[in-house]
């Protein structure tokens, strides 16, 4: 509910805080005190035009602060209108824009007049109150609504311009044949080459460089023969007993080395045919590099790549076949979810508008004849219509002229439905009535307060009795400056304020006891 509301700034009112309670509560006050601008305050909340000629003259800006307390939450909306500049808006202290105050303003107060901010007034909101009111199952049209937009979804990743695809595919599958021909298997098969490659080009030179090392090491070579002489020479004498069994691991050393070198050299073959091969083999791995990355570890990733991006393109006509048939399946579900929710809207519209015709003949429109209008394929496009007088067309809500009637029309729908926001304000509700049907709109009022906070406006005695509680609008003129102040009042304060509803002089006696007759009459206290 709205538990406070601080206006400062606007209109001729200076400085006002006020705090709500539940039930329903009757502002009240001469005509020219301020009524209208306490709920053009409460439509800045829920992001209304801010147009700077609302200041107050002599202000900077105009701000008008409300607290909503819904259960265990709590909302502090914001609306600042500078003289000079544009307005800004605050949801729970942060910067909000005007549509996200609306939003979050929209769940908690409908405010029902002319020119205000009417939510029903919205074809989304006339729709939403036609399903509640037939308790209309949407479960399968949102479903189906869901498959069909996954199967587009879908449908669309896979892209529609066959001839890009048709280029796409030829190349990758030119650049697939090509990995595969190469046979590349190991990232390192370049290195392996470039070693045998320079094993084969230098074979005749390598062979020769061993056999003259074989001459000079082996047992009759130079190297070994002079070994074997110092072996000999140093023979038996002991001072070199250690340096002559270094010698002999030489000698023997000499020996290994000169049988590995020969093994090795023996293992040396020219082989041309092989070398060519190598080098076309290299020539062969390069183009790959060039062509598909830096080493042949990006070329195979790329293969791998290009492989599974061939094969879902060549599978693309089974896929979109399948999604073709699935796409058909989900239109003939949507169509036939379609038409049960249009039957079933179809079936509630007339029951919908009988509901809220009867309430509109308790209030003051005994001729006024409601329609609700269902068309589109779902009966997605749902109006409410009006004709509020004999002979008169039934027009659409948003083009209903009189502020009063559209005020009871919106009682009356808001007394049809019981989901609606926690805070309900009517302005002019009660405009163009009287006698008994001020009651029954006073009554209805009272009715509605039994779930929710209700506000209303009134210049009529006959409503404002029904209410819990009674706040006063008095405006006063100083001959220079004009300010409203906004009060509540109670006991013999509210009789008073009564009696000057119904005649203008608070200081009459027959009015006094006419305002403590409806008081007991509406079951308040006097």
């Amino acid at each position: 509910m709205l538990v406070e509301l601080r206006i400062t700034g606007l209109g001729v009112i200076d400085e006002v805080e006020v705090v709500f309670g539940d039930g329903l509560t009757a502002v009240t006050g001469e005509t020219g005190a301020g009524k209208t601008m306490v709920m053009g305050a409460v439509e800045l909340l829920l992001g209304g035009r801010a147009d700077p000629s609302i200041v107050r003259p002599g202000a900077d800006e105009a701000v008008v602060e409300g607290r909503f307390v819904t259960g265990e939450a709590e909302h502090v909306l914001r609306r600042v209108v500078p003289a000079d500049g544009r307005s800004r808006a605050y949801v729970d202290g942060r910067l909000e824009t005007a549509a996200g105050l609306a939003e979050v303003a929209g769940g908690l107060v409908d405010l029902h007049g002319q020119h205000a901010h009417q939510r029903l007034l919205g074809a989304a909101a006339q729709r939403e109150a036609l399903d509640r009111f037939g308790a209309v199952d949407l479960g399968p049209l949102r479903s189906a609504d869901a498959e069909l937009a996954a199967v587009d979804a879908e449908l669309a990743a896979m892209g529609g311009d066959e001839r890009a695809r048709a280029r796409e595919i030829d190349l990758l599958r030119f650049q697939v044949a090509e990995l595969e021909a190469a046979g590349l298997t190991d990232a390192g098969e370049d290195d392996r080459l470039v070693a045998e490659e320079l094993l084969l080009g230098d074979a005749v030179a390598h062979r020769e460089a061993a056999s003259t090392a074989l001459s000079l090491l082996d047992g009759d070579g130079p190297a070994s023969d002079a070994v074997g002489r110092g072996l000999a020479a140093l023979a038996d004498r002991s001072p070199f007993d250690d340096l002559a069994g270094r010698l002999a691991g030489l000698a023997s050393e000499l020996g290994d080395v000169a049988a590995e070198l020969r093994r090795v050299a023996e293992g040396v073959d020219e082989d041309p045919a092989r070398l060519e091969a190598v080098g076309e083999r290299r020539r062969v791995l390069a183009d790959l590099r060039r062509k598909y990355g830096d080493d042949l570890a990006s070329v195979l990733a790329y293969h791998a790549e290009a492989a599974d991006r061939l094969a879902a393109l060549e599978d693309h006509e089974a896929v979109a076949a399948g999604l073709d048939a699935r796409r058909v399946v989900a239109i003939a579900a949507r169509e036939a979810a379609a038409a049960t929710v249009l039957a079933a809207r179809r079936r509630a519209a007339p029951g919908l508008a009988d509901r809220i015709g009867e309430h509109l003949r308790t209030l003051g429109m005994p001729t006024a004849v409601v329609e609700v209008a269902v068309s589109g394929e779902a009966g997605e496009v749902v109006e409410l219509r009006l004709a509020a007088n004999s002979g008169t067309p039934a027009l659409p809500l948003a083009k209903v002229a009189s502020g009063g009637e559209l005020s009871r029309t919106m009682l009356a729908v808001g007394l049809v439905l019981t989901s609606s926001p926690p805070v309900q304000l009517f302005d002019e509700v009660d405009a163009g009535v009287g006698g008994e049907a001020a009651h029954r709109i006073g009554e209805a009022l009272a009715s509605m307060a039994g779930d929710r906070q209700v506000l209303v406006v009134t210049h009529l005695a006959q409503v404002a009795a029904y209410a819990d509680r009674q706040l006063v609008v008095v405006k006063a003129d100083d001959g220079t400056t004009a300010s409203t102040t906004v009060h509540p009042v109670e006991g013999d304060e509210r009789i008073v304020e009564l009696s000057r509803m119904l005649s203008g002089s608070p200081e009459s006696t027959t009015a006094r006891g006419h305002a403590e007759e409806l008081l007991r009459a509406a079951g308040r206290p006097g």
